[in-house]
């Protein structure tokens, strides 16, 4: 009788982790007080006072609520002045957001490699990607942990360029005691469904510069200035505000927000602990600097050494088996079809071959190596975390039963 449920054993686990987006009473009293507030766009004293209240979350001076984040950091490449040709920095690890922005504000995606032991941007590897047409870095904080910001402010100041910071996935999360997102001239996070804040949809942009903020909220707002007339234009800009109702659902989680950031952080510290000693698990490293992880993503690296070479993808079939929703994330963003691009549509990218990349850190993550779980599993209890370090040990220690099964199934198939 196999141990394994891939193979027809009993699983470990049979109930589901938290769902997301919580679904919580104060959230709907929000609602209905926007409703009531006959206020449901342009001049909703939600949306204002959401504003306020994130900017003072992520400790930045100025806030800008936005329909999503795709479109915050379209705002923050104008607004710090991103224009056709320029190259921005940027990792291939993230979604691909961060760089399609880039190819809306007319400018090109420069990729530059990983470290292996957080996935972030990797800083020593981005002086040799400037060039004379480099005008910003665009760090992803992934999974919900800061890059390495010491090392790219230093960069940016240096060569006159912008430092953007892709906050999408880093609600709350700190770099030596000072929250992000302001701590480069720009952040951006977001709120669609899966984030650690979640309206549905819906994006904010911080600052703690007046007059990035007044760019940003041009771009945003149809190109009106922040105390110009109604129909008055400056810059091309669109019709990306947030609504009401998005802004009132996110003001009622600020009431448990912190409580669920403490709830994710034990379980993560929990699953670093016992993960690590199951040999092949290596779960990401936190960087000394990184005095807060929003642990939007609890990602770990697989070696298939320590599992008779059994191939991520199988590894994770057995662990899903056993009840664990593990999944292996993003692709290498150069790799995806929309990068074979038309010369004649963006002339600014003629001869630049994205599919001749090969950046090997992030090869390894996408192919072979990173395991991920969502936040929403991090809001279980210590037992359920538990289970998720018992599927993984058990796993290991019944491997043999699927090499014995693999075996069985190509004798099959070479008797027929």
């Amino acid at each position: 009788m196999p141990h394994l449920a891939l193979l027809g054993g009993a699983p470990v686990r049979s109930k589901s982790f938290p769902k997301w987006p919580a679904l919580r009473p104060e959230q709907l009293s929000a609602l209905q007080a926007a409703w009531e507030s006959g206020v449901w766009g342009v001049r909703s004293p939600h949306v204002a006072e959401f504003e306020k209240r994130f900017a003072a979350l992520q400790q930045a001076q100025f806030g800008l609520a936005t329909c999503n984040a795709t479109e915050g950091l379209w705002v923050a490449l104008k607004a710090c002045g991103i224009q056709a040709g320029d190259e921005v920095i940027i990792p291939p690890y993230t979604f691909i957001a961060t760089a399609t922005a880039i190819l809306r504000a007319n400018a090109v995606p420069v990729f530059v490699d990983i470290d292996a032991d957080t996935y972030n941007l990797d800083p020593q590897q981005i002086a040799a990607a400037i060039t004379p047409r480099t005008k910003a870095i665009m760090p992803v904080h992934i999974a919900g942990q800061p890059a390495d910001l010491d090392a790219m402010l230093a960069l940016a100041r240096a060569h006159g360029l912008s430092l953007i910071e892709d906050a999408a996935q880093a609600h709350g999360a700190e770099w030596r005691g000072r929250r992000v997102g302001a701590i480069g001239d720009l952040g951006v996070f977001s709120f669609q469904s899966s984030k650690n804040m979640s309206a549905g949809e819906g994006g904010a942009l911080v600052t703690d510069s007046e007059v990035l903020f007044a760019k940003a909220f041009s771009y945003h707002n149809c190109g009106r200035l922040p105390q110009g007339a109604w129909y008055e234009h400056r810059v091309l800009g669109s019709n990306l505000r947030m609504t009401a109702w998005s802004a009132a659902i996110l003001l009622a989680q600020f009431a448990t927000l912190e409580q669920d950031m403490k709830l994710r952080e034990h379980n993560a510290d929990y699953l670093d602990q016992r993960l690590l000693e199951i040999p092949g698990i290596r779960p990401l490293v936190l960087h000394p600097k990184v005095t807060r992880h929003a642990r939007h993503l609890y990602i770990w690296r697989y070696d298939s050494e320590a599992f008779d070479n059994l191939p991520r993808e199988n590894f994770m079939a057995a662990v899903q088996a056993e009840g664990i929703p593990v999944y292996k994330g993003y692709a290498p963003l150069y790799r995806e079809p929309l990068f074979a691009l038309d010369a004649a549509e963006y002339p600014w990218l003629e001869g630049r071959n994205y599919h001749d990349l090969n950046l090997p850190v992030c090869e390894k993550a996408c192919t072979e190596e990173a395991v991920w779980l969502a936040q929403s599993v991090l809001l279980g209890t210590e037992s359920d975390m538990e289970d998720i370090v018992r599927a993984i040990a058990k796993v290991q220690q019944n491997i043999g039963e699927i090499t014995a099964s693999a075996e069985d199934n190509a004798d099959l198939a070479n008797e027929g």
